[in-house]
Order: C-alpha cells, then structure tokens, then sequence
C-alpha cells in the first residue's frame, strides 16, 4: 500500500498537502526533521501519521492546553483510543493513573513543564520513545528565555530520553528562529529540514486604520459569510466584543479565553467546530491546532506584538483552501500596550540581580513572581552565571523590540502587505494577482466577499465529484 493510499484509508484525506509527505517520509527514514509548514497545511497529520507506523510512543510537547486537548479528540473521532493529555487540570489520581498505565497509550500530550517533573520523565525514560515532537517549536525561541524557561531545556530530555527521533514542528519561522530550533533541538545529529513559504495564498489581506474600532467592526461585520474568529488582547476585551455583536447583530457569538473552566473551553471548541457559533472573539488561548478548515476570516480588534503571531492566527481562515480573508483594524497607539509589557520585562530583569545577591535572598523570593523565581533556580542549579542571563534577557528585548516594528511597519506600508512578509521572513518574492492579494494592491473587501461566497458553492460541488471519482479509482486499484 502506498503512503496515498494509507492516507486515504487512514485518515479520509485524497492527497498530502505541500510538505506533508516529505515529513513523514524523513521520519520513516529514520531522520530528524525541522518541518516549517504554514498553518493550516496539517502539521499534526505528521506525527499521527508516523505514529502509527512506528512501533513505541509518540510524546508531543505542546504549549497549549486548549491545543492539546484537541489533538486528542482529532485522534480519537479517528478511532485512536490511546491519546491522552497529560496536563496541569488533571487531579492528582488521573496524572497517577496515566503514568501507570503509559504502556497502553501510542500518543502523550503533555508541556515542557510537565515533561520536566522528574516522576513523568523516570516513567518516560521506561518506555521505547518512537518519536519525540515538538509542536509549535517556534517557542523554543519566543518562550524558551523570559517566559517559559523550560522550552530552553528540552535538549537535556532528549539526552535522558537517548535522544529519540525528533520532529520540530513550526507555521512560522524567521531564519534566527529556524537557527534557534535547530542549535537546541537537532546539535546532537544529523537532521532534514522542510521549508515551506509562510504565505497563504488564498487569504486577502485587510488592514483598516480607525478611531472607531467597534462601529468599523460591525460594519466589515455586516458584509461578511462564514464563520468568523476575532481576536482580542485581552478577556475582558473578548466579553466586551461578544456583547456588542451580540446586542447589534443577529450572529451566533461567543467568547473564549484562558480564564475559563477546561470544560467550557472544551465545550466551545465543539460548539464552533459543529457550527453552532458563527463568531468566537478569543485570545490567542484559542486556535492553535484547532480542526475547523471552512473559518472564512479571521479579525485582529487589538494589534498583535509580531508578524510571527499575526501569521500564526490569521492562518486559521481557509484551511480547506478556499478563499479566505483577515482584518486587522489599528487605532494609533494600539502598541503602547506591547511597550508597557517590554518594560515590565525590563523591570523585572532589573530586580534579577537583588534576588540572586542580595542578602535577604530567602525573603525576595517568597514575593517574587513565578519567571523570577525560575530564573533564580536556574541560576542556582548551574544551569548559567548572572551575565548569560542577563545577556540573553537583554538579546531578547531587542529581538521583540524588533518584532514589533516588524508588526507596525506591516500596517503602515503603502505597498504590497504580502511582499512585505516575505521580505521580513527572507523569502523570494512571489506575486500574485491583485484581485487576490491585499488591500494596497487594489484588493477591495466587498468584492472579495462576494467571490468568496461564488467560489465556495463552486468548488464544494467539484470536491464533491473529485472524492467519488478518486473512491472509485481507489477501490479499482486495490
């Protein structure tokens, strides 16, 4: 059986998706692999794929709960009973449970915090590992110094773990980032990369300057078909949203963020993956991994702190490919609040010297926040002196200082939105029509709207007849 035909059987699916069958070909080879795939090109079908070609367990190291949880129900509704989520919301029994019984599961799900407790790697380090993910692995340098320190230690499970096979799995990732990835990940052997353009084609891009963010919302609001994902910065921003569009419209809405039960997190995902919601306003707790491919747009209320973030969520929308569009809408001084969190950082880094010398140490620590104290065991267990941290903390202001320019330069630019991306991911320039580009290349919103709506009755009717024929084509050749 070939892998098309394994995918079919396996997974429904007629075809790979740029990049997706030489992944799992490295993998089954044996090598490995940095795969930078855009969002919404199936990143996950590759370890589920090779997971179950591979004799052993598959450990994915993801960042989100809302992302891991999802991954287990997609394997799940594919009949795959032995995924499980090992996170911060289980009772100590569960996590007891799990770890007892891993001899029984084909995927872990769990985060570098987790995989870092000594209990779940004793247990690890029992089973055969066939394969080690790192999802979203942009993290390893966005998060791995002055947020989530334990991303910059997965290198040390690896060699506990007798460095299995390794995929690092990214949407979006500049050069350095790529750089970053591999020196932590891949500096132990030989590996393969799988470079793919960040650049979604068929998603038009919209940006709107504003006084009036609310008014211009509901009014782009008004043209639109589909389902919808608005983002926002903040909780209370999301509650906020939700009600105006729902005391102005008759949308189906709803809010999602990190402050709610797993439970009804879990409960909207469904309801917006079966429909039941037209618009969800989330923060970007919301999205990661999730499987809806028919969002048609994706809004920005509140401006992102990159253009690695913004590409990130934007590539929710179109997923099945079809013509797809985000909106972001900016209000001058949208990005004092990523500055005032640059300085926070900043701040905290200037208490970083008083907790670790000074003389009433125990006392600092017990009113420090959770990274400082993180940042002090490091130092303590050797893991680096004072002036690498301090260096590190320092390149890394620089490097989101720099980030947010990128972001800000996107918005103000009177040429073409997409060009620009690619110059600032250091891609090759690749065109396309205006007709389906951006907004500075005469992409106009209420005319893009309207061949969307003709395009999607089209081509559902050609997917249609392209499945029944492939079916049969299939079965012929079985």
């Amino acid at each position: 059986m070939t892998l098309e035909q394994e995918l079919f059987t396996r997974f429904g699916y007629a075809a790979f998706k740029p990049g997706q069958k030489e992944v799992i070909t490295n993998l089954l080879d044996g090598m490995n692999t940095l795969a930078v795939l855009p969002t919404g090109t199936g990143k996950s079908l590759c370890y589920q794929f090779v997971g179950q070609k591979l004799e052993g367990l598959t450990v994915i190291v993801s960042p989100l709960l809302s992302l891991m949880e999802d991954q287990v129900h997609q394997l799940q509704r594919q009949g795959i009973k032995g995924a499980v989520a090992l996170n911060s919301t289980l009772q100590y029994s569960e996590k007891r449970y799990i770890l007892a019984k891993m001899f029984q599961y084909d995927y872990l799900f769990l985060s570098p915090e987790m995989l870092l407790q000594q209990e779940v790697l004793s247990v690890l380090q029992r089973q055969k590992i066939a394969l080690f993910v790192v999802d979203e692995a942009h993290c390893v340098y966005q998060w791995g110094v002055d947020f989530r320190p334990e991303y910059s230690k997965l290198d040390l499970v690896q060699k506990q773990l007798d460095f299995p096979l390794t995929l690092a799995l990214t949407a979006t990732a500049t050069p350095v980032v790529q750089h970053a990835i591999i020196k932590q990940l891949f500096s132990h052997g030989s590996y393969q990369e799988v470079l793919s353009s960040v650049n979604r084609k068929n998603i038009g891009l919209f940006v709107k300057e504003t006084s009036e963010k609310e008014e211009v919302l509901l009014d782009y609001l008004s043209k639109t078909a589909g389902k919808i994902i608005i983002y926002c910065a903040t909780r209370n921003k999301t509650e906020q949203i939700s009600q105006l569009i729902q005391a102005k419209t008759s949308f189906k809405v709803a809010y999602y963020h990190g402050g709610l039960e797993a439970s009804e997190r879990s409960r909207l995902q469904e309801q917006f993956i079966d429909n039941q919601i037209d618009i969800l306003c989330a923060t970007n707790a919301f999205g990661m991994g999730i499987d809806k491919p028919d969002v048609r747009g994706v809004i920005h209320f509140d401006l992102p702190d990159s253009l690695e973030n913004y590409l990130q969520e934007i590539g929710r929308a179109g997923r099945d490919g079809q013509k797809s569009w985000a909106l972001l809408l900016y209000k001058k001084g949208d990005e004092f609040i990523h500055r005032f969190f640059l300085e926070e950082t900043r701040a905290n880094r200037a208490t970083l010297k008083s907790l670790i010398e000074g003389e009433e140490q125990a006392g600092l620590l017990e009113n420090a926040t959770e990274l400082q104290q993180k940042w002090v065991q490091g130092y303590l267990a050797k893991d680096y002196s004072f002036e690498e941290l301090e260096h590190r903390l320092e390149e890394k202001e620089k490097d989101r200082q720099a980030q947010l320019r990128g972001m800000l330069t996107y918005i103000e630019t009177t040429t073409c939105r997409r060009t620009l991306i690619q110059t600032y991911f250091q891609e090759p320039i690749v065109k396309q029509s205006p007709e389906t580009c951006c907004d500075n290349c005469a992409l106009f919103f209420d005319i893009y709207q309207d061949s969307i709506v003709k395009s999607n009755k089209t081509s559902n009717q050609n997917e249609e007849d392209w499945r029944s024929k492939f079916l049969k084509l299939f079965k012929e050749r079985d």
